[in-house]
């Protein structure tokens, strides 16, 4: 048997109060359920990891060794930083963990202190992912954010001060009433604050939000016009390239050495656990994730029914995989790796999807450079239609 080096995602669901934007998996005011899903966090992440070693002693399956772990949500930072120091405590005692894991915990300004920033640091986390969206402050309260742009450079000015050297900042664009001046000048003064990552989105209204009811029903905002829309994913990745950052993902760029490995993983095709409500879990090409209500997941931890957390998804066959492959390759910019895919299939996929290839290159969607096959700058505003050939 060998080590098996995967990824490991823990989702903490609360929120002090939840975004307009936003449709994830997250709850405001259950606060009083806290206690009780760290509860159960931790003894997934027990059950997992024994469960891995009987496994592996038995001769069914590797040895699980974490190369990163990654604590999203949610807002981590709205729960005590006790909760926190003891998940990674309890992944630290059950799992051989990479003497070079990336510890990446996502924190929002509103919500930190320096108390907590040093238990983080204490605990070895080693990567903060900081939701900013906007230097905007009438932007910021337009969306739902519970914090101002003063607040979040104390943020980052106190985590700086406490040491951490691995700093994400999460940015959006097309956000209600934005415009290309407010997005540049934010860019701008960000780039000055010497992150080492940047992620920016642009905004997808989901139906269901806040801001879904307030621009489509109440006429509140307008969206913004897809031309718009483009001009400033254009001008963010000139000016981001500009100041040094390696655009490598359509909506990541980071300075060298320092893109994001547990994503990075993930646009590999390589395996991840996830544990909390909603997580979602890539392995032997089984995907599944547990259940999206908090409470169900926390009834059935504490009740001995955990098996009726999980929701099967797939099981890839070749195809499938191969699909996904090129699927997920396509979303960096270096595209997909044509020796890679040889030796991870067995075949070129130059010709197993030489129909696909010669539609999206005939349409100026992707290109074949070399050993990589890549989305062009058409590709890059169109890769919905890229992708989904791919489905």
């Amino acid at each position: 048997m060998e080590t098996k080096s995967i990824g490991l995602y823990i989702h903490i669901p609360f929120c002090k109060s939840k975004c307009k934007y936003c449709d994830f998996v997250s709850f405001s005011n259950k606060e009083h359920l806290v206690d009780r899903y760290i509860n159960c966090i931790k003894y997934e992440i027990k059950d997992i990891g024994l469960s891995n070693l009987r496994d592996y002693t038995e001769g069914k399956d590797d040895l699980i060794n974490l190369k990163t772990i990654y604590i999203g949500g949610g807002t981590p930072s709205a729960i005590d930083s006790k909760y926190i120091k003891e998940i990674i405590d309890v992944i630290m005692q059950n799992f051989q963990v990479d003497n070079n894991v990336e510890i990446t915990l996502e924190i929002n300004p509103g919500t930190i202190d320096e108390s907590k920033l040093k238990i983080y640091k204490e605990s070895g986390i080693n990567r903060l992912s900081i939701g900013l969206q906007s230097t905007n402050n009438n932007t910021l309260k337009r969306i739902g954010r519970i914090h101002t742009y003063e607040e979040f450079l104390n943020t980052y000015e106190l985590s700086r001060n406490l040491g951490f050297d691995n700093i994400n900042i999460d940015l959006m664009l097309a956000l209600p009433e934005q415009t290309i001046d407010e997005l540049v000048d934010g860019l701008k003064k960000v780039i000055n604050l010497k992150p080492e990552h940047i992620s920016i989105y642009s905004l997808i209204l989901e139906e269901g939000t806040k801001l879904y009811e307030e621009i489509i029903n109440e006429k509140k905002y307008e969206l913004t016009d897809d031309n718009i829309e483009r001009k400033m994913y254009w001008q963010t990745k000139e000016i981001l390239e500009n100041a040094g950052f390696i655009h490598y993902e359509i909506s990541n760029f980071a300075r060298k050495g320092y893109e994001s490995k547990h994503n990075l993983a993930c646009w590999n095709q390589e395996e991840y656990i996830g544990v909390g409500a909603s997580a979602h879990s890539y392995s032997n090409n089984v995907r599944y994730s547990n259940t999206e209500s908090l409470e169900e997941y926390i009834y059935n931890y504490e009740n001995g029914k955990d098996i009726d957390n999980l929701i099967f998804h797939e099981k890839q066959n070749k195809e499938s995989k191969m699909k996904e492959y090129m699927m997920l390759g396509l979303r960096k910019i270096q595209g997909v790796d044509i020796n890679a895919f040889k030796n991870c299939f067995g075949q070129n996929p130059i010709y197993i999807f030489k129909q696909e290839i010669y539609k999206l290159t005939s349409e100026k969607l992707i290109m074949v450079d070399g050993n990589c096959i890549r989305l062009t700058n058409k590709g890059l505003d169109l890769a919905n239609l890229v992708w989904e050939e791919f489905v």
